[in-house]
């Protein structure tokens, strides 16, 4: 939903951007995930 409206406003270059955006929030919450995980085994 949100990325239809934004097509419609800013066009592609914009999915583009908040595709991006989401890949690097998703690798820095499973990084952030994972390294509390390894701090709580020692």
């Amino acid at each position: 939903m949100i990325l239809a409206l934004a097509a419609r406003v800013f066009g592609a270059d914009a999915i583009l951007l908040l595709r991006r955006l989401a890949a690097v929030g998703v690798r820095a919450g499973v990084s952030e995930m994972t390294r509390h995980e390894r701090e709580d085994g020692r």
